[in-house]
């Protein structure tokens, strides 16, 4: 006697058309090899409003399926799931972590079902999901934000940092809040993807330049090169280089993929301090949270460690210590 098998989609799509001919559950199942136990539950559990609808039917057992594999994953694990959600942490950066740190498999698919019924039951975990908004793409000819001096090309700066295979290149941009107001000033590292978070008063010159030199300087021994945007408000980055004994270099005009790290993390940071947010706000405890949520998020191209792991050894990441 073989062993119980589930109905496939082609069985249910059978048990259909002979029950519309007019056949019984006992002669469904002798045509079909099954049990008439089986014919009778499937047509009891499996049928909508509109009666028994081969389609329907499956995808009831297919969600029935799922839910069974779902409950079988403890509470305990849920609760963790939930942990890191509210840390920021991505369903994929979640489902990595646990299976590389726990030994814990659970797909980044079961996560967001998780999600979605919590967020029915009028719970708020999907708010820390990320919303990307859709980019708008920028078009121009040429720089019309006039030239910085001395500034150093892109194409001038070492190999070594393509290949991200030290610690110490770092990239460096603004994010803006309201016009003519406070500004925040961002430096990811290349190979620990580190960021590093400052709050200058304005976008000018000056504030920008005090603003890195006070965030960076504590780590000045890792730091060999920095690539900006060709934004104005860096123009004093020669008292940078100096300042730190660093090398600058400047991406091309409108070429923000050379600085992707860096506009990927800005955009991360809109997670937590929408368009149109006042600067003039932020506390330098509030930019310190948001520079601990970056860090102490694990990282797919770090093989789901940190950066701050990666950067300053810590482990575990300081977000789950207790």
């Amino acid at each position: 006697m073989r062993g119980y098998t589930q109905l496939t989609q082609e069985e249910r799509y059978q048990i259909y058309a002979l029950k519309k001919a007019g056949h019984s559950q006992k002669e469904i199942a002798v045509t079909l090899g099954r049990s008439p136990s089986t014919i009778s539950r499937e047509l009891r559990r499996n049928k909508g409003l509109k009666g028994y609808r081969p389609k329907q039917a499956h995808k009831l057992a297919q969600n029935r399926k799922q839910e069974r594999s779902r409950r079988r994953i403890p509470d305990s694990v849920w609760q963790r799931v939930a942990q890191l959600l509210r840390e920021d942490w991505s369903p994929e950066q979640i489902s990595g972590w646990l299976r590389h740190s726990e030994g814990v498999c659970i797909s980044h698919e079961w996560i967001y079902h998780y999600v979605y019924d919590d967020k029915r039951r009028g719970g708020d975990l999907h708010r820390h999901l990320r919303c990307q908004k859709p980019r708008r793409k920028r078009y121009g000819s040429y720089d019309r934000r006039g030239r910085i001096r001395e500034r150093v090309s892109i194409d001038e700066r070492p190999a070594v940092v393509e290949e991200r295979s030290r610690i110490g290149d770092w990239e460096v941009d603004t994010v803006t809040g309201k016009p003519g107001g406070a500004v925040l000033v961002t430096l990811v590292e290349r190979y620990a993807r580190l960021s590093v978070l400052a709050l200058a008063p304005n976008k000018t010159a000056e504030a920008v330049k005090e603003a890195i030199l006070k965030a960076i300087q504590p780590l000045s021994s890792q730091v060999y090169t920095l690539t900006y945007d060709n934004g104005k408000e860096f123009a004093l980055h020669m008292d940078i280089a100096k300042a730190l004994e660093a090398d600058g270099f400047f991406a091309h005009p409108y070429h923000s993929w050379e600085r992707g790290l860096n506009e990927n993390t800005n955009g991360l940071i809109r997670q937590y301090l929408p368009k149109g947010t006042d600067f003039k706000q932020l506390t330098s405890t509030q930019v310190e949270q948001i520079m601990n949520k970056l860090n102490n998020r694990p990282r797919k191209c770090l093989g789901y460690k940190t950066p701050n792991q990666v950067f300053f050894g810590i482990d575990p990441p300081v977000a789950l210590v207790s």
